[in-house]
Parts: structure tokens; sequence; C-alpha cells
């Protein structure tokens, strides 16, 4: 497929099989991630890989408990937007993947955010591409910018949680969501 078919067509996927994505296709988007442009080539990024069940269903409780105190500055008006889903105990905030790609920020230049989402946006296009399902999971940044998550997960305390990106084989087809045409504010 064409790049403009790829991007028109990826959907950010919230149901997934149990189907583990394989070592190989992880390095594949990895390297696709790493391809991204980068500000003065600082390359301000890194990666932490969760394909454990037991690991991700505890984050994904500790997300929820953040979510239901009302403690997630992230997402501080979640209240508005139906958070009672969110909390609700068979809720998943991983949707049940088998995979978490979290891209981390190393303390570098000011462009290490724009990076990080540019690298983001490689690593999504691609798992696409080899027919896998993703989704950023905004929910997740709070809770992994903790001391005791990244402890766990072996990110140094410098290091910034940029985006958490869940992927794996889609449950089924993911509908298309109309979107807005351009605003343009100016053309000169």
């Amino acid at each position: 497929m064409n790049i403009n078919e790829a991007i028109s067509s990826r959907r950010s996927v919230r149901d997934y099989t149990s189907k583990k994505v394989d070592e190989a296709t992880i390095h594949l988007l990895l390297d696709a991630a790493v391809h991204a442009p980068t500000a003065m080539h600082e390359e301000a990024w890194a990666f932490a890989v969760i394909q454990n069940k037991s690991l991700l269903n505890r984050l994904s409780d500790d997300i929820k408990a953040m979510l239901a105190s009302g403690d997630d500055p992230i997402n501080p008006h979640a209240a508005m937007h139906g958070s009672e889903h969110f909390t609700t105990p068979d809720f998943n905030a991983f949707y049940n993947a088998t995979t978490l790609i979290v891209i981390c920020g190393k303390p570098m230049g000011v462009f290490v955010s724009a990076d990080c989402w540019l690298a983001a946006q490689n690593l999504m296009l691609t798992a696409y591409g080899y027919g896998l399902g993703s989704c950023v999971i905004g929910l997740a940044v709070t809770a992994l910018n903790t001391p005791k998550w990244k402890k766990e997960l072996d990110i140094t305390a410098e290091m910034t949680v940029i985006a958490p990106i869940i992927v794996g084989t889609p449950a089924g087809v993911t509908p298309v969501v109309a979107r807005n045409s351009p605003e343009i504010l100016t053309w000169s």
C-alpha cells in the first residue's frame, strides 16, 4: 500500500485478540520508529517493551485507581468524558493487547517530545503495514511516569514517558471515523 493509503486507513484499535506479537516484528517496529526525523540528530528516544500479561494487568489496575481517585494531572477532566467507563472492574486500559511499547524521551533538547511523537507515528504506520493494530494509551502516561513504574520497568528517573502505544492483532474491524477538513488559519 502507498503511504497516503496507510495514513488514511490506519485506525486506533481498541479490541485485540490474545495472539502475541513476535520479537522479530517488534524489532521491525522499533527500527521504523528510530528512522523518524529527529531535531539536531539527537535521537532522544528510548523504548520499553512490555508483553508480560500480569504486568500489563497490574499497570491497568493502577491506571484505573488513579482515574478513580482523580489523581491524574494529564486527564483532569476525565470525569466529564465518561471516566466511570474507565474504572469499571472489567475495563482493561490496554484493551487486552499483548504488547505495550513505551516511547521515552531522554533529557536533551526542547524537541524531545516532538521527536518521540514522530517515532510513534512511524511505529504505528509500520504496525498497520504488517496487519497489526495500534493505539496510543494516554491514560497510561501519568502512571508510567511514577517512580514505582519507572523502577519496575528500568526507566531511569531522568527519562520521561512520552508515548505508550499498544500493538497487537485486531479482534475485528475498526470503523472509519470522519475527519474535519484542515482548518487553515492563513495562507500568505
